[in-house]
C-alpha cells in the first residue's frame, strides 16, 4: 500500500484490537481507529468515513453479521471480516451483504495488510461492475424508449425506422437534448393525447 489509509477496526477485545492496530501500523502509516462496541456503530463509522473497515467477528451469529455489515456500509467502502470458524451460510450471507473479504481462520498480524489489499482490490472490481451494470441498464432503457418513439413516429407519419430516428436526432440536436429525452417527451405527449 502506498496510500495512507483511514481504517476503522471493529473489535471488542482490547488485546486483539491492540494486535490488529500494531499489525496495521507496522505495515504503514495508517490512521487506525478502534470501535469496541456495537452501540451507535453505523453513526460512528459514518462520522469517521474510513477508507475501509476491518471487523474481527470471532464466531458471529447471523444477526451480528447483518448488523455489522449494514453498519459498515459495505457498498460504500471495502469491508474485511475475520472469523474463527467456517460456516457456509454465514459466508454466503456476508458476501451477499457486500463484505469484500471474508477470512476464516482468525487474524494474524502478518496476514492483515495482504488481506486488506485484496479486499480493496475486490471492492473496486465489484464497484466497477456495479457502475457498468447500471450504465448498461440505463442504455437498455433508453434504447427501449427510442424504439417505442420510433414506432409512434412511423405509424403517425408513415415513415421508415431510419427516418423516424433521423427526426428524433434532429430534434435532439436542435434542442440540445439527448435522443432518449426527446423520445420520452414524444411518448409522454402521445400518451396524453390518447
Amino acid at each position: 500500500m502506498f496510500k495512507r489509509l483511514s481504517i476503522v477496526v471493529v473489535e471488542k477485545d482490547r488485546e486483539r484490537a491492540a494486535m490488529i492496530v500494531d499489525g496495521l501500523r507496522s505495515a504503514g502509516d495508517h490512521d487506525v481507529h478502534v470501535i469496541a462496541d456495537d452501540i451507535g456503530l453505523a453513526r460512528r463509522i459514518a462520522e469517521r468515513n474510513p477508507d475501509l473497515v476491518l471487523i474481527d467477528a470471532g464466531n458471529p451469529s447471523r444477526d451480528v453479521l447483518e448488523e455489522l455489515t449494514l453498519a459498515t456500509a459495505p457498498m460504500d467502502r471495502p469491508v474485511a471480516m475475520f472469523v474463527d470458524q467456517s460456516d457456509g451460510n454465514l459466508t454466503k450471507a456476508a458476501i451477499e451483504a457486500g463484505v469484500s473479504a471474508y477470512i476464516v481462520g482468525g487474524l494474524r498480524p502478518e496476514r492483515i495488510m495482504p488481506i486488506l489489499d485484496a479486499a480493496i482490490a475486490r471492492f473496486h472490481m465489484v464497484q466497477k461492475m456495479r457502475v457498468e451494470l447500471a450504465e448498461t441498464r440505463r442504455a437498455l432503457e433508453e434504447r427501449k424508449l427510442i424504439d417505442r418513439a420510433k414506432g409512434i413516429l412511423m405509424r403517425a407519419r408513415g415513415i421508415t425506422e431510419d427516418e423516424a430516428y433521423g427526426l428524433m436526432r434532429k430534434a435532439a440536436m436542435d434542442q440540445g437534448r439527448k435522443v432518449a429525452d426527446v423520445a420520452q417527451a414524444l411518448i409522454t405527449a402521445t400518451d396524453l393525447l390518447k
